[in-house]
C-alpha cells in the first residue's frame, strides 16, 4: 500500500500545480505538522516512527484518500525525541558551544512509511506555509539538519529526497550498507555503524565457532537485503556457506510463509542469521512455535539483539541462548533523569504525548461518559514508579547516537559562526558549506566518546557480542560475552569470552553446525559434486603426502629425503638402506670373504711348503705364488663392497675389483700359454721355451695389468664413481648406492677382465688333452667355464636387482669366481700334496707322460 500511497499524492500535486498560475510560490499537498516543537535562532529537524503501523486507505482512485492514519504507538520514538530535544537544551545552556545562539526543534512522525518520510522531510526545508507568495521559492531551508530515521528504507527514501539540497540527515541507527553510497546519499551521515562492518563481524563470530553451514532469514526489504548480500560476502571469504538465505516481511501470504518454515525444516544447519527487525521477529516467534521450530542457534544484529520487547514476548524461549552484536553500552549523564520526566512536556498540551500518556497510565484526559471505567489522567502520574518499555533505558547506546547526531551539528554550526565567547552572527550557514564542514567534524562528548564520520559517512565499527540469557526468575538478560572493534589488527578485532557464553536450550557445548565433518589431519579435503564448498569428502593422502592441519584442502609432498608416516599426518625420515656388516646378508658375505681369503691363504702357504716338490715347481710356481696372492685380494676386495659407501669405498671398490681380478686372469693366461708352449712345439729340435720364458711371464702379467689400470685411471680422471642416494628405487626409503659415474668405464673394465677370460678359456681349452699329471690345463678350462658363467650371468641380475641386492649379486659374482679358480687349479694339486704325497714325484710325472 506504500507506493499506492505515495503516487497518490503525486498525482495530487501534479494535478494542483496545474490549477495554479505557474507564476506564485506555494505549498503543494496536505500541509503535514510537527509532533513536537521549539522555536530558535537556527532549527533542527527530528524525524522517528511515533507509530508502526498504519490503517489501509481506500485505493479505489474514485476518490480522494483521507489522510493517512498511523497507528500502534512505539515509546522508542519518544524516546529519541527526548535525547534530541535534552542535548539541544544541554547546548542551549551551555556558554561554551554556541553561545548566543538558541537551537530550536521541529520532530515528526514517519509512521515507519517512506512517502510520510519524504513528505515529511519536505516540510522541514519549505515550511507549512500555504498562503500563495510571490515572493522567489528558492528561499533558505527551514532547518539546518535532521536528525532520523530509524529504518534504513525510510532514510533512504528522505536522503534521496534532500540530498540535491545538502541538507544533512544523522541518523541513529539506520545500518544498511547502502547508504554509504555518497553518489546516492551525498548528505546522509549516521553515528551508528555500517552494515557492511557489521556483517563482517558477523561472519568472523560464526565461524569463530566454527559454524561453516547455517542458514539466514532477512527482512525483505533495502536493509535486510543488503545486509545479507554483504554478510554473504563476508562469509564466502572466511569459508562459511549458506544452506538457505529466506526473505521474510511481515506483510507475506501464509503461502509464502509456509514455503518459508518447510526449507527451514527440512535443512540440517543448527545455526539461523536473522537480520530483521524485532517486529519481523515477533511475527516469527509465534510461526516458529506453532510449527515446532525450536532448539536452533540464533545470531542477531544490532537491529534487535538490545530488544527488551522483544525479549519479554519471547514466551516459547526460541531466541534462548541469541548471540549477536550490539552497539556497545554508553552513558550520557542526565539523559535517563531527562526522559523519565516527561511530567516536563506537559502531556496534555501536547497531543503525541498526550497519547503516551494514555497509553502508558491506562488513563484518559477526558472521559465522554460516565460509563468508561477509566481513570482520569491527573497529568502527574510518575513514570520513575512505573516498569514498563519507557522506562527501559536498554537502548541507551542509541539514545546517545541521537546525542552525538546534534552535538555534532552544535560543534559545526559553532566553527562556522566563528563563535568564541560570543556568536558574531545567528545566520544560518549555507547549506553546501555546512555539510563539507559537518563531513570532517571531530569531536569528544563530555563522557570522553570520540565522535568522526570517515569518507563514507559512517562512524566507527564497534560492537559488544550480546548473549541472550536467562536470569534465576526466568527473565532475559543480555549479558555482554565479547567485544568487535574494526580499529583492531583483523587478527585480534574480535574477542570473545566462550566460558560465559549460554547456547541454545541451555546448553554449555557449542552446537555444530556443519554440512560435513572436519577432515582430520591425513586427509584432504573433496568438494562433493553440485554442492557448496562446506559439502566435502574427506580423501586420505596418497603415500608420501601428508596434512597436518584439519580441513586441509590439498595434501602436500613430503621432502625426498622424507616419507609420509602411516597416518599421512607427518613426514618422516626415509629409512636408508645398504648392504652393511650388521645385517644377514652382510655378515654371511663377510664370512665367506675372509674364509676365501683365508683358504687362500692356506693354500699359499702349503704351496710354499712344498715349493721345491715336483708337483708346484713342475706347474710354475712363480705365476701359482702370484695366482694366489691375487685370489687373496679378489677376496679381500669384496669387502670394500659391504658398509655404507662413501667417496673413498665407491672409488676403491670398482677399481680394486677390476685390477686384482685382471691380475688373476692374466696369471692364469700366462700358465694356459706356458702349457701350449710347452707342448705344442711342432719342431723338435726348437727350444720355443726361450720365447716365452720367466722374464716373458712377467712382462705379459704386467703388461695385461697395466692396460686394466690405465682404464682405471681414465675412468677415476674422467668421471669416477660417487656417494649416491637412489630415490627412485623405493618410494619409503633411501638406497645407498655407489653410483657408477661413468657407465663406459664400468662396463669397460668388466668387458676387458671378460676379454681375458674368454682367451684364456680358449686357450686351455685347445690345451685340455695334454697329459694330466704334467699340466693343469683341463682344470683351468674348467675354472674359466665357471667363471665366465658366473659373470655372463652376473650382467641380467646386476642390472634387474632393486637396492642393496646389486651389490649383493656383486660380491656374490666376485666371491663365486674366486672360489671357482681357488678350487679348480690349486685343490688337485693340494691333494696329491697332502694326501697322496706319494705322486709327488718327478718319476711318477715321468712315467705318467711316458705313459701318454
Amino acid at each position: 500500500m506504500e507506493p499506492v500511497f505515495a503516487l497518490l499524492h503525486v498525482i495530487i500535486a501534479i494535478i494542483n500545480f496545474s490549477k495554479s498560475n505557474g507564476t506564485a510560490c506555494t505549498l503543494q499537498g496536505e500541509s503535514v505538522y510537527p509532533q513536537l516543537s521549539k522555536d530558535g535562532d537556527i532549527i533542527l529537524g527530528g524525524i522517528f516512527s511515533f507509530h508502526s503501523s498504519w490503517e489501509i486507505i481506500d485505493s479505489s482512485y474514485m476518490v480522494k484518500p483521507s489522510p493517512l492514519k498511523c497507528t500502534n504507538l512505539d515509546v522508542r520514538a519518544l524516546q529519541f525525541s527526548q535525547s534530541l530535544i535534552f542535548a539541544i537544551e544541554e547546548i542551549n545552556n551551555s556558554s561554551s558551544l554556541l553561545p548566543g545562539v538558541s537551537l530550536g526543534y521541529k520532530i515528526y512522525d514517519t509512521c515507519t512509511l517512506k512517502a510520510v518520510g519524504v513528505q515529511v522531510a519536505m516540510a522541514l526545508v519549505n515550511g507549512n506555509d500555504k498562503s500563495v507568495s510571490d515572493e522567489p521559492c528558492t528561499k533558505p531551508t527551514q532547518v539546518q539538519a535532521i536528525i532520523g530515521e530509524s529504518y534504513s528504507s525510510v532514510s533512504m527514501a528522505v536522503a534521496m529526497s534532500i540530498g540535491p539540497l545538502n541538507i544533512p540527515l544523522i541518523s541513529q541507527s539506520a545500518t544498511c550498507e547502502c547508504l554509504s553510497d555518497k553518489k546516492k546519499y551525498p548528505s546522509f551521515l549516521r553515528t551508528v555503524p555500517s552494515d557492511y562492518h557489521q556483517s563482517r563481524a558477523l561472519a568472523e563470530m560464526v565461524r569463530h565457532f566454527g559454524w561453516t553451514w547455517v542458514g539466514a532469514i532477512r527482512r525483505d526489504d533495502d536493509y535486510g537485503n543488503s545486509g545479507m548480500a554483504a554478510f554473504t560476502e563476508a562469509a564466502e571469504q572466511l569459508d562459511i556457506c549458506l544452506e538457505y538465505s529466506l526473505p521474510f516481511f511481515r506483510t507475506y501470504s501464509q503461502e509464502k510463509v509456509l514455503r518459508i518454515i518447510q526449507q527451514i525444516k527440512s535443512s540440517t544447519s543448527r545455526v539461523i542469521v536473522g537480520f530483521v527487525d524485532p517486529s519481523d521477529l515477533e511475527i516469527l516467534l509465534n510461526i516458529f512455535f506453532e510449527h515446532k521450530i525450536t532448539g536452533y542457534q540464533w545470531v542477531g544484529t544490532e537491529d534487535w539483539m538490545l530488544n527488551p520487547v522483544l525479549a519479554t514476548k519471547d514466551k516459547y524461549n526460541i531466541l534462548q541462548g541469541a548471540i549477536g552484536l550490539a552497539v556497545p553500552k554508553a552513558k550520557v549523564t542526565g539523559l535517563k533523569d531527562f526522559i523519565l520526566d516527561l511530567n516536563r512536556m506537559k502531556p496534555a498540551s501536547s497531543a503525541i504525548v498526550t497519547k503516551f500518556w494514555e497509553a502508558m497510565f491506562n488513563c484518559k484526559y477526558k472521559v465522554q461518559n460516565d460509563s468508561e471505567d477509566v481513570p482520569v489522567c491527573t497529568g502527574e502520574e510518575k513514570l520513575s514508579q512505573m516498569d514498563n518499555t519507557f522506562t527501559d533505558m536498554s537502548l541507551m547506546p542509541y539514545f546517545n547516537n541521537v546525542y552525538k547526531g546534534v552535538y555534532a551539528i552544535a560543534h559545526t554550526l559553532h566553527d562556522l559562526l566563528g563563535c568564541k565567547e560570543t556568536c558574531p552572527t545567528k545566520k544560518q550557514p549555507d547549506p553546501f558549506t555546512f555539510l563539507e564542514q559537518l563531513k570532517m567534524v571531530h569531536f569528544k562528548t563530555k563522557e570522553g566518546e570520540e565522535v568522526y564520520f570517515d569518507k563514507n559517512g559512517d562512524s566507527a565499527a564497534k560492537y559488544e557480542v550480546i548473549n541472550w540469557q536467562t536470569s534465576k526468575d526466568h527473565k532475559y538478560e543480555f549479558v555482554t560475552v565479547g567485544l568487535y572493534d574494526s580499529n583492531f589488527h583483523f587478527n585480534s578485532q574480535l574477542t570473545i569470552n566462550v566460558s560465559s557464553v549460554v547456547w541454545a536450550q541451555n546448553k554449555n557445548k557449542v552446537p555444530i553446525s556443519v554440512c560435513s565433518e572436519n577432515c582430520l589431519p591425513g586427509t584432504r579435503k573433496a568438494v562433493q559434486k553440485g554442492k557448496p564448498v562446506c559439502c566435502f569428502d574427506c580423501i586420505p593422502c596418497a603415500e608420501g603426502e601428508i596434512s597436518n592441519v584439519t580441513d586441509s584442502i590439498k595434501c602436500d609432498p613430503c621432502h625426498q629425503d622424507s616419507w609420509s608416516n602411516l597416518q599421512r599426518d607427518e613426514c618422516i625420515q626415509k629409512d636408508t638402506e645398504y648392504l652393511s656388516y650388521g645385517e644377514t646378508i652382510g655378515i654371511l658375505l663377510t664370512v665367506v670373504s675372509i674364509v676365501g681369503a683365508f683358504m687362500t691363504l692356506l693354500i699359499l702357504a702349503i704351496f710354499f711348503k712344498y715349493k721345491n716338490t715336483p708337483i708346484v715347481r713342475a706347474h710354475n710356481s712363480e705365476l701359482s705364488f702370484l695366482l694366489l696372492f691375487s685370489l687373496t685380494l679378489c677376496f679381500l676386495c669384496s669387502l670394500t663392497f659391504i658398509g655404507r659407501p662413501s667417496e673413498w669405498s665407491c672409488m676403491l671398490r670398482h677399481t680394486a675389483f677390476g685390477i686384482t681380478f685382471v691380475l688373476c686372469i692374466s696369471c692364469v693366461l700366462g700358465k694356459t700359454i706356458v702349457v701350449l708352449m710347452a707342448f705344442r712345439a711342432t719342431l723338435p729340435d726348437r727350444n720355443v721355451m726361450k720365447w716365452f720364458g720367466p722374464p716373458q711371464q712377467r712382462l705379459s702379467v704386467l703388461a695385461f695389468t697395466l692396460i686394466q689400470v690405465t682404464i682405471c685411471v681414465l675412468w677415476l680422471t674422467i668421471s669416477p664413481p660417487f656417494p649416491f642416494k637412489n630415490l627412485k628405487v623405493y618410494k619409503e626409503k633411501i638406497i645407498l648406492e655407489c653410483h657408477l659415474g661413468s657407465s663406459i668405464g664400468f662396463w669397460a673394465v668388466l668387458g676387458y677382465i671378460g676379454l681375458l677370460a674368454s682367451l684364456c678359456f680358449v686357450l686351455a681349452f685347445l690345451a685340455r688333452k695334454l697329459p694330466d699329471n704334467f699340466n693343469e690345463a683341463k682344470f683351468i678350462t674348467f675354472s674359466m667355464l665357471i667363471f665366465c658363467a658366473v659373470w655372463i650371468t652376473f650382467i641380467p641380475a646386476y642390472v634387474s636387482s632393486p637396492g642393496k641386492l646389486t651389490v649383493a649379486v656383486e660380491i656374490f659374482a666376485i666371491l663365486a669366481s674366486s672360489f671357482g679358480l681357488l678350487f679348480c687349479i690349486f685343490l688337485p694339486k693340494c691333494y696329491i700334496i697332502i694326501l697322496k704325497p706319494e705322486k709327488n714325484t718327478k718319476k711318477q710325472l715321468m712315467g705318467k707322460m711316458a705313459n701318454e
